[in-house]
């Protein structure tokens, strides 16, 4: 099916520009959602008509994106979740998750700007693109954890893995701490019977004495 842009389009063309595309794609897309329009006589004649009109509301919608994007660049959101020991989520990070943190920061993104490269399964930093404006985008980093310290801890630097490590070993120091305060006590009851032995011992012979 052919189309005409009614504004720049990723990886199809600019606004103007009439391309051929899936039926699918269009309908489902480009045409719900404003993006282009069918090309027949009709709407050739409307783009031209109001060509200087879309011009000029795209490049105050590009300027209004570009101060957003300026702000919103390079920001970090943090997002909790569950997860197992390995860092597997119990589910998956979604688009309205990465909008809703954006949003409750402050910024006014919505769901459909926030382009995902790949499902987020994992706890960690995770780079997300934000589609402000046809040419206009931002990169956000989402810091998926358990809790807020483990994000903290994330974002020092320490992978879930040195994480975990960090935890075992501090679980095995505790657990060393414990046989030591064990065996200490043992030890101190064992010099008290020994020095009570010694007492007895030294009783003995004066009761013989007596006995004489």
């Amino acid at each position: 099916m052919d189309v005409i842009l009614l504004e720049r389009v990723a990886k199809l063309g600019q606004m103007g520009e009439v391309v051929s595309v899936k039926q699918g794609y269009a309908r489902n897309f480009l045409l719900p959602q404003g993006k282009a329009l069918r090309v027949n006589a009709a709407n050739m004649a409307r783009f031209e008509a109001e060509k200087a009109q879309m011009e000029a509301r795209n490049l105050e919608t590009k300027k209004e994106a570009a101060a957003l994007a300026e702000k919103l660049d390079g920001e970090t959101f943090i997002i909790i979740r569950s997860a197992s020991d390995a860092g597997s989520l119990y589910g998956s990070v979604t688009t309205r998750d990465a909008a809703e943190a954006a949003t409750e920061a402050g910024f006014s993104v919505d769901k459909k700007q926030v382009v995902l490269l790949g499902a987020i399964k994992e706890l960690g930093l995770h780079d997300v693109s934000v589609e402000l404006h046809p040419e206009v985008a931002a990169t956000i980093t989402l810091n998926v954890a358990r809790s807020t310290e483990e994000a903290e801890l994330q974002a020092a630097g320490k992978s879930i893995a040195e994480l975990a490590a960090e935890e075992e070993a501090a679980a095995e120091f505790e657990i060393q701490e414990l046989f030591d305060d064990i065996g200490a006590a043992a030890s101190d009851d064992e010099e008290l019977a020994e020095s009570a032995g010694v007492e007895v011992a030294e009783e003995a012979p004066a009761e013989e004495t007596e006995e004489e």
